[in-house]
């Protein structure tokens, strides 16, 4: 047995030697490393030895293999040097060609649009806040004077995951949150951006998901003014000192009085085209006072506290201050649209 190791060992290294591709190299490791090569078949022949013979064997077994591998891998560490030294002589590399260029990506519009939003709010003092986006039925619409069987809930088509909890359909759900932590002794003077969800027919002007930016101000002494001042800064910041402003009576659950605001048409300057469909004013966001119910819901005082609330889309502010006329065009990832509004 002794005899047939050293024979088996004298053959694959005079193979390994012989071998001119690291394949065949492959190849030799398998057909004598293997589990079904020779000196696996004479080891498992080590039963009919001897006790006293059967280590000395085992050991030179061992020995073999491992002159065998090792060989086979100074071998293939050979070839391989030699194959990179020959591709190095066949192939010219010129190192003063320049390098390709590495395309920078930019903000989405949309993250643009509410980062200034964003700063414009911060700079007037509100705080940022944010909320869960799957909501309860109480904070998307009890807590906000919506209680069950409200008509008004069917403007808001909802995708309810169960009976109380669902996808929140704005961002008024934080609002009432953070009301709730100040428990009615403190001032709030807060924005909440974030994603919206309602059961909507995708089409140019809208989505079955978007984004909301509202805004909340409850305080001593809060009055409508107050609401005007602010919406007229943010116009004024956001489209230009000239655009001016008009507060048209709505309705909200949850603030009364409500309005909507407009801005005049940024095309005609006021004056009617077929962009503002000849009013000379084009609609932006809701707005209002804070409902006494919602107040006193969030624990503040209605004859002490008042304040007043409005809610935007920055799709739509998007698409009034870039001439964008497809909602869809934001989701859709179409690299050529969103490389034009990299520094927007």
């Amino acid at each position: 047995m002794k005899e047939r190791l050293q024979e088996l060992e004298h053959e694959a290294l005079l193979k390994v030697e012989q071998a001119e591709t690291v394949d065949e190299l492959k190849n030799i490791r398998v057909e004598y490393l293997g589990k079904k090569g020779p000196i696996t078949e004479v080891l498992r022949g080590m039963g009919k030895l001897p006790k006293e013979e059967r280590p000395v064997i085992g050991q030179l077994a061992n020995e073999v293999r491992e002159r065998i591998a090792d060989a086979i891998e100074e071998k293939q560490s050979r070839l391989e040097d030699e194959a990179l030294e020959e591709q190095l002589k066949n192939e010219d590399i010129d190192v003063t060609l320049p390098g390709r260029p590495v395309q920078v990506g930019g903000p989405h519009l949309l993250t643009s649009i509410i980062e200034e939003i964003e700063d414009l709010f911060i700079g007037m003092g509100f705080e940022i806040k944010e909320g869960p986006e799957v909501e309860t039925d109480y904070y998307n619409f009890e807590a906000l004077n919506l209680p069950k069987g409200h008509p008004a809930r069917d403007m808001q088509d909802t995708f309810y995951i169960t009976e109380e909890l669902l996808m929140r359909t704005h961002t008024s759900p934080v609002q009432a949150r953070t009301m709730n932590a100040k428990n009615g002794k403190e001032p709030v003077k807060m924005i909440c951006p974030g994603k919206v969800y309602r059961r909507d027919n995708d089409d140019a002007t809208h989505s079955h998901q978007f984004t909301q930016i509202e805004g909340l101000l409850v305080d001593e002494n809060v009055r409508m003014s107050d609401l005007k001042g602010v919406l007229q800064e943010f116009a004024a910041k956001m489209f230009g000192r000239e655009r001016r402003i008009r507060l048209r009576p709505s309705f909200f659950p949850f603030t009364e009085p409500s309005v909507e605001m407009d801005i005049s048409c940024k095309v005609c300057g006021g004056e009617g085209c077929s962009v503002c469909k000849g009013t000379g004013w084009i609609e932006i966001l809701g707005a209002g006072m804070v409902h006494p119910n919602v107040l006193e819901m969030a624990g503040y005082d209605s004859e002490k506290y008042s304040g007043f609330a409005f809610g935007m889309g920055p799709e739509r502010i998007a698409m009034l201050k870039h001439g964008i006329d497809d909602i869809r065009h934001f989701y859709t990832n179409d690299v050529r649209f969103l490389k034009q509004y990299h520094n927007a």
